[in-house]
């Protein structure tokens, strides 16, 4: 995939989710379990901000490219961004996402391909980079332009930086 794309650059405020959580890893991969029990309740969200999916990775370390394999543990989030926490579903739990500096990457293509996006994001642009990753959350937005297993599909990949010393 010859994905030669330059990020933006965006600093964002906090935001408050709500949805579930899973802890799995690359080998374990219980996202389509998450997101199934989460999308039968997601309308029992009453506060909605967006109609945007959330998918999150929450890395317990901030772990190197190198250091990530098919058996790390992390926690995957199936959210979405609400005004506040007053309509907590049961079952469901809630999640302040601190924010901070990401990159914003686009993928294109279906969930297969990602890991070529993974590659490119983790070992080409960010070591060439003026930045190095955070230990912040990693998160990926399906929003309009998003459709599941669809070539044309569109997501936005949110990656936690902070400059280079």
């Amino acid at each position: 995939m010859g994905l030669n794309i330059e990020p933006r650059i965006e600093e964002i405020s906090k935001k408050k989710l709500i949805g579930n959580r899973l802890v799995m890893s690359l080998s374990g991969d219980r996202t389509k379990e998450l997101w199934q029990g989460f999308m039968t309740r997601r309308k029992e969200i009453g506060n909605p901000v967006t109609t945007n999916l959330i998918s999150m990775q929450v890395y317990d370390r901030l772990l190197s490219f190198s250091e990530f394999n098919d058996t790390t543990q992390f926690e995957k989030w199936a959210v979405v961004e609400v005004e506040d926490y007053k309509d907590l579903p049961s079952g469901m739990e809630t999640y302040t996402l601190l924010g901070g500096l990401y990159a914003v990457f686009v993928h294109k293509g279906l969930p297969s391909s990602f890991p070529g996006t993974a590659q490119y994001i983790y070992g080409e642009w960010l070591p060439k980079s003026d930045y190095e990753l955070d230990h912040r959350e990693h998160f990926e937005i399906m929003g309009d332009k998003y459709r599941n297993n669809d070539l044309n599909s569109e997501e936005e990949v949110w990656v936690p930086i902070k400059r280079k010393n």
